[in-house]
């Protein structure tokens, strides 16, 4: 912060809220895709567990080695094969999320009472039929719980993209509050991320209580 100048500069949010605006709206878009991307990958290899279950241990241990590789890291050694590019960011915000997302995406279909499974099994049911009608949506509220936890992580995430030139509310974080001394910019960023964490938490838990409403009332 530059001697004699305000901590927080209201006039400069006022000046800027376009900027403030689009920052905001390629946080979630980097954020949103992520998420999606993450959820297919996972949503995949859960079946895959479902069918051949010796998988798990293998596919839970590679995404936890992912998970452990600090983003600044994986960013260096992606930028000689992907450049300065959104794929890059992407890349490394889909992998942080399988972690989250295939433990809870196979703890949940596994979590499904083999009572439940056989009744269906008696009505008739096919296979896929029982996936899609009985076990994923008894699995909902592990997955949800899951995507709830990925989604706030990667948010945060989204904020290092900005060392790559990709944006989001890291660049009003980085370039222009840690960089330029600017704290103003900084706490706007930092306040928006929290705020748009929390935000988006509370959709996914109303979400997940539409969803699975028998879940809420049994919980009553």
């Amino acid at each position: 912060m530059r001697e004699g100048q305000p901590f927080f500069r209201v006039e400069w949010v006022v000046d800027n809220l376009d900027q403030i605006a689009r920052r905001t709206g390629e946080q979630l878009y980097i954020t949103a895709l992520a998420i999606l991307v993450g959820l297919v990958i996972s949503f995949a290899l859960a079946l895959v567990v479902r069918r051949y279950p010796r998988f798990a241990a293998p596919l839970l241990g590679i995404s936890g080695v992912l998970y452990a590789i600090p983003s600044i890291a994986a960013f260096v050694l992606l930028i000689p094969i992907t450049h300065l590019t959104l794929l890059t960011a992407e890349i490394v915000l889909v992998s942080y999320t399988l972690v989250i997302l295939v433990r809870n995406m196979i703890a949940g279909l596994q979590a499904v009472p083999a009572d439940v499974l056989e009744a269906a099994d008696g009505m008739g049911y096919t296979r896929n039929q029982r996936l899609w009608r009985v076990e994923l949506p008894v699995a909902t509220p592990i997955i949800i719980a899951g995507l709830r936890i990925a989604t706030v992580t990667t948010m945060g995430l989204v904020t290092i993209a900005s060392l790559i030139g990709r944006g989001g509310l890291g660049y009003l974080i980085v370039n222009i509050g840690i960089s330029q001394r600017f704290p103003t910019a900084t706490i706007v960023g930092v306040g928006l991320v929290v705020a748009l964490s929390a935000l988006v938490d509370w959709l996914l838990l109303l979400a997940q209580r539409r969803l699975t409403p028998w879940a809420a009332a049994a919980a009553g």
